[in-house]
């Protein structure tokens, strides 16, 4: 893991050059917090009181003229809890400044609406998670918005997509669900290019294994609800960026109404303090389940970046620090044998989401794809032997042994 220069210590300090662990306890935190309290408290209200109309007027001025706030007025427009965990992200992400929504679509929803106007044009990539392609392509229609999307890892038809009223380039790292690794310098290039705001979902890389923005992508995404809160307790979600972007993102979101609580932000924090440590159990316990199920006669194909038989393999190696805790697979076989497996697992849950502590195992055609034909779910890359598994922070034996004879079932 490379070292990272964080401003953590005491105020007016020298930056400190430290490592992903001490970055996820410390970064963005202040130091010294109400009442000398270690952890930061959760502000429960919703309302804030003045004074007197003096520091009503000195807050409106100030509000009015963009200046940093050093305190909140109502509860949609900002929580001392909420900023505390954007702070943190938004240091973990090495980015200006940083939004806490209330999921991980709501990050994505708000970012693209508040970029597009009516008339105007999207291109993302098609190995993406459903619900953002349905976004794209159905919601962002209602707007008179367009959306086209390519194949991954094309970059000569994402050039080929962009027309004169494009404004967006979207695309994941590593993606959904077969963990496809973004080429960012070429896609950024292809945005700078043509003067394109480029968009990444880094959910499955989180700012241990990966941070988009230090090679210029302009805005990141989160789905807070998978590694960053890490225990499978939360929704929410991380916008990151510049500070010219994220301002209007933050007004924006006053009017759009998506916010998040304190007590999510409360566990949020929590959660972030121990991400380097559950990214990096994840990342070594994936990388062994892996090699695991390609070596099983049962298993037809494995997608995870760490193995060289993924087609970004070396991408993957020159970009990212490490590979996370997805891993999606096809058995030999059809559905039956998908589910028999499936239903021979005794440790992994049957349910949707990641990055917590318990594994998690999905049939997407049954779960995510059942509105659709078996045509559709093919053109969308989705057969009926494919299962994706989330690697939880069980002992490796124990989820190998458990594969095994699962897979034996079939």
């Amino acid at each position: 893991m490379t070292e990272q220069t964080s401003q953590t210590a005491n105020s007016g300090s020298a930056p400190l050059t430290v490592g992903a662990a001490t970055q996820s306890v410390h970064a963005g935190e202040v130091r010294r917090k109400p009442l000398h309290a270690l952890i930061d408290p959760i502000f429960q209200t919703s309302t804030y009181t003045f004074e007197r109309m003096a520091d009503v007027v000195a807050y409106e001025e100030a509000h009015n003229q963009g200046h940093p706030m050093d305190r909140c007025e109502y509860g949609r427009y900002g929580n001392p809890t909420v900023t505390a965990a954007e702070a943190r992200l938004a240091a973990l992400e090495h980015a200006e400044g940083a939004i806490q929504v209330a999921s991980g679509m709501g990050a994505i929803t708000h970012t693209l609406l508040s970029l597009l106007k009516s008339g105007e044009h999207v291109v993302m990539t098609d190995d993406s998670y459903r619900r953002t392609r349905q976004f794209c392509e159905d919601y962002l229609k209602k707007f008179n918005i367009a959306c086209s999307v390519v194949p991954f890892g094309d970059y000569e038809a994402l050039a080929a997509a962009i027309r004169p009223e494009t404004r967006v380039l979207f695309s994941e790292t590593p993606s959904n669900p077969y963990n496809r690794i973004l080429d960012v310098e070429q896609f950024v290039r292809i945005a700078r290019r043509h003067d394109l705001r480029s968009v990444v979902d880094a959910t499955f890389s989180t700012p241990i294994n990966f941070n988009p923005l230090d090679l210029g992508v302009d805005l990141v995404t989160h789905s807070a609800t998978k590694y960053l809160g890490g225990h499978n307790d939360l929704l929410a979600g991380f916008i990151a960026g510049r500070k010219q972007l994220i301002d209007p993102l933050r007004n924006a979101l006053g009017i759009l109404g998506g916010i998040s609580d304190p007590n999510t932000a409360y566990l949020l924090i929590r959660g972030m303090k121990t991400l380097a440590l559950r990214v990096a159990q994840q990342n070594r316990s994936a990388q062994q389940v892996a090699e695991f199920l390609e070596s099983h006669a049962a298993v037809e194909r494995v997608w995870y970046p760490g193995l060289q038989s993924h087609p970004d393999h070396a991408l993957g190696l020159r970009l990212m620090r490490g590979f996370g805790g997805l891993i999606s697979f096809t058995v030999k076989g059809g559905r039956a044998e998908a589910y028999r497996a499936i239903d021979a697992l005794r440790i992994p849950f049957i349910s949707p989401s990641l990055g917590g502590p318990e594994s998690l195992v999905i049939h997407l055609a049954t779960q995510a794809y059942s509105d659709l034909k078996p045509h559709e779910r093919l053109k969308l890359g989705i057969p009926d032997n494919l299962i994706r598994l989330a690697v939880g922070f069980e002992d490796v034996a124990d989820l190998t042994a458990d594969l095994d004879q699962a897979l034996n079932s079939i």
